[in-house]
């Protein structure tokens, strides 16, 4: 079997699947693609690879031909984010009839009433519905894709959970046992308005007042950390909040691995979240926003982790507090988050599955569904509205 991944570029949270697949499929059946280079920001926070380091990454820019016929020929193929330059060549793919999949994140992030828009539905229609009755199967990368595509009637009962798997299996992770000692907490993402990072120095004000024993670190950079940091300060909390700055991707998993609790409070706009599969992955006891598309597949809430009403930072603080004054679920959550991770939501497994899958159609059988995580059913889960006042989305002013 012959399998090519189409995709932009290739990147830390893609590699470790590309690896598995490699693995999985056999040395010499999987292809990457690499459409265009690197944007030059994503260089800049640490994403940079040498795409010409992994034997399976052809670019699609400097041996054009050969991606062409691996496109075309391919036994199967995934499409993932791509340029202008392929659009011609997916379109004959996914036409002809070859086994297909469209990996996607959400399409009405900024809200589902788009989904009425003439100019958007035809372009939607030329993009999506035409393919309902060829083998084009779905790959939702979020909890909520599902519901945006059953909106414009697409892949009828071809959607399938997918997500990142960025690497987590290799992580050693030796906590100290927490009774006694200061908890340590951690967020990390970018510093801007969709993150939400106020809520962080929000909460910890409130357990500073309760006189808990913490620290919180706060990785990343951008443009709110000046009000940020007055905001920390104007609360008296510099003794035990700390703006460590941007950090390569290692290292930011070195500060999830030294940490109890992982804060994600990402809104809406948030496609996926890779951190969440990290932190879970570090043994983190993670408290996340369910805006995320990450967080409905990943936390079961009140198991492996909690997950907190979209935008409400009284619900978020109450499920922070509550793991201070219940110390024994942050490493019961830890633990568990930690297996979900290993033996369901990562490369390995996905790349198992996709294949058994892709096999089994292959061979002429109707493919089954995986029971949970990765190429299991993405059911339709409603997203939140999506209506926002001035007040929730200015928390810094």
């Amino acid at each position: 079997m012959v399998i090519t991944f189409v995709s932009n570029y290739i990147n830390h949270h893609q590699i470790p699947f590309c690896n598995a697949m490699e693995k999985v499929a056999g040395k010499g059946s999987f292809t990457f693609i690499q459409t265009s280079p690197m944007e030059k920001e994503r260089i800049e926070m640490g994403w940079a690879v040498d795409p010409k380091a992994f034997s399976y990454v052809e670019l699609f820019y400097e041996d054009q031909e050969k991606c062409e016929k691996l496109i075309s020929d391919s036994d199967v193929v995934i499409f993932g984010w791509s340029d202008e330059l392929i659009e011609n060549l997916e379109k004959k793919r996914l036409s002809s009839g070859k086994l297909s999949f469209r990996l996607s994140e959400r399409i009405y992030r900024e809200g589902q009433w788009k989904a009425v828009s003439p100019r958007g539905l035809i372009k939607k229609y030329h993009q999506h519905f035409v393919y309902r009755d060829k083998p084009v199967y779905l790959l939702c990368a979020g909890a909520y894709v599902a519901s945006d595509f059953d909106l414009i009637h697409c892949y009828p009962h071809k959607k399938l959970k997918w997500g990142y798997f960025p690497e987590v299996s290799s992580i050693n992770v030796d906590k100290e046992p927490i009774s006694g000692r200061k908890v340590k907490i951690c967020w990390a993402g970018r510093l801007i308005k969709l993150k939400h990072p106020e809520f962080a120095v929000k909460v910890a004000g409130l357990l500073k007042e309760k006189g808990y024993d913490f620290s919180l670190d706060i990785v990343g950079d951008g443009n709110k950390r000046q009000a940020l940091e007055k905001l920390t300060a104007d609360k008296e909390l510099t003794d035990v909040v700390n703006f460590v700055g941007q950090k390569s991707p290692t290292e930011v998993l070195d500060y999830m691995k030294a940490s109890d609790v992982f804060l994600f409070t990402s809104n809406y706009l948030e496609g996926w979240g890779a951190v969440v599969n990290e932190a879970m992955g570090c043994g983190c006891a993670v408290v996340a926003s369910r805006e995320a598309g990450a967080v409905p597949f990943l936390i079961k809430n009140g198991y492996n982790g909690y997950s907190y009403v979209n935008g409400s930072f009284e619900d978020f603080s109450g499920k922070v507090l509550s793991l201070f004054e219940n110390r024994e679920n942050i490493e019961n959550f830890g633990g568990k988050a930690r297996e979900t991770i290993g033996k369901l939501w990562n490369a390995e497994n996905a790349a198992k599955e996709f294949v058994r899958f892709c096999s089994e159609f292959l061979e002429g059988k109707k493919p089954i569904s995986s029971p949970d995580g990765p190429m299991s059913e993405a059911i339709n889960i409603k997203p939140a509205g999506f209506i926002r006042t001035m007040q929730e989305d200015n928390h810094l002013e």
